[in-house]
């Protein structure tokens, strides 16, 4: 279940998604999820020494129940209490993500839709702003 979702907002291609927020201080992760149904054609997880992993941002998609390769791009610009920002934005082939930090993150639009209009945050974030352009 997700903490928070936002259903029937378009990002159509050629449009960029704009998140802020504030990670939880003890959080080990939080997530956002770019979706079609019940599929996720963007799965973007931050997470702060979870999993085993050191901090690191991962993305991926979920479909027809089953996870895709991992992409593991960018840098780190996240910092409990601390206010980050990012954007997402959607062509035809990809979604290019824009840390705070600058540094960028491209991921495939696997599912190849030129429109997703849910979206959910899960885990140890405040969202302060969610933006479509």
């Amino acid at each position: 279940m997700a903490d928070m979702l936002v259903k029937n907002m378009s990002l159509k291609v050629g449009h960029t998604v704009t998140v802020t927020g504030v990670p939880k201080a003890g959080a080990e992760c939080f997530a956002l999820n770019v979706s079609a149904g019940p599929d996720h054609a963007l799965h973007i997880n931050v997470r702060f020494n979870a999993h085993g992993d050191e901090r690191v941002v991962v993305c991926n998609t979920y479909q027809a129940g089953v996870w895709g390769a991992e992409v593991r791009e960018g840098g780190f610009p996240f910092n409990y209490d601390e206010l980050f920002k990012f954007s997402v934005s959607l062509t035809p082939e990809e979604f290019l993500i824009v840390l705070s930090d600058g540094s960028e993150i491209h991921f495939p639009n696997r599912l190849g839709a030129s429109k997703y209009t849910d979206f959910s945050f899960n885990g140890g974030v405040r969202v302060h702003s969610f933006e479509i352009n």
